[in-house]
């Protein structure tokens, strides 16, 4: 089973050398890494570049205009080779024993994905905190990650992602969640309840600026893409709306997910494997 670590760059060379370290010191050994730069605008690909030197397991691509996450991260997969594929950003870092445990996971079991806890590092990367909100999920139709249940370390099979239309080119944030909804509606996902991945909190992180009016309209639609996906046309009594218009519109849709006896309900069903 060939994992394939899928990075997308952006002005990250300078965080990459944690990121490479913690890959060449895997204790799993059957994987590649595809590194795709979206026309960084400083030293990033010579930084990368010396870093990797000649290793074969690593191959750097270069988009030769700036195109944004969804399409850097769509170009990954166009050169991914291995049964199993998992975004890394350049700042973060995996754990040694990552691949090792995710890939036990999938050998016991016909599962689509897995994922894990991550645990929140400083800008030098020293461990802080558990990332609190990961969570065992009921994947059902009406699981759209909203609130966030799970994030890094989403591994998942390349078979899968082939059945999907992939990752949209045209998201610029997003664009994580808009994979995940998609591959999960596949196939089961397991997970792994403890921290695989290390996430570098610092302040040119893209995705560290979620909550923002932009980061949440992307996610809106994604949310609603899924909806119209899936063929929902009622949620919790209420019409899903052909056309999306605004993301609140949306995220009221979602209230009652964040009520404590849906939350309950959802507990048991995990819990007992309804």
């Amino acid at each position: 089973m060939k994992f394939s670590i899928l990075i997308a760059n952006y002005n990250n060379g300078k965080y990459f050398r944690d990121c490479y370290n913690s890959l060449i010191s895997q204790t799993y050994k059957n994987w590649e890494v595809i590194i795709v730069d979206d026309a960084s605008t400083d030293d990033s690909v010579e930084q990368i570049q010396s870093i990797i030197k000649n290793d074969s397991r690593f191959r750097i691509y270069q988009n030769a205009t700036n195109q944004g996450c969804g399409y850097t991260k769509r170009e990954c997969m166009k050169y991914a080779k291995g049964e199993i594929c998992a975004y890394l950003d350049p700042d973060d870092a995996l754990y040694t024993d990552a691949l090792e445990k995710t890939a036990e996971e999938f050998s016991k079991s016909d599962i689509t994905a897995a994922y894990s806890q991550m645990m929140l590092c400083d800008q030098q990367l020293n461990p802080d905190k558990v990332y609190a909100s990961t969570k065992k999920i009921y994947n059902n139709r009406y699981f759209f990650n909203c609130p966030t249940q799970f994030a890094h370390f989403f591994t998942f099979k390349k078979e899968t992602y082939l059945k999907t239309s992939g990752i949209n080119p045209n998201l610029k944030s997003a664009v994580d969640q808009d994979l995940y909804l998609k591959i999960l509606e596949h196939g089961s996902v397991k997970y792994i309840k403890e921290p695989l991945y290390l996430y570098r909190l610092h302040s040119n992180g893209i995705s560290q600026h979620r909550f923002k009016q932009s980061a949440k309209e992307s996610f809106a639609k994604v949310i609603h893409d899924a909806m119209k996906r899936r063929g929902i046309r009622r949620i919790n009594n209420q019409l899903v709306p052909e056309v999306y218009t605004n993301p609140q519109e949306i995220y009221e849709l979602l209230n009652y997910q964040t009520q404590k006896l849906h939350r309950l309900i959802n507990k048991v069903k995990v819990t007992f494997n309804i």
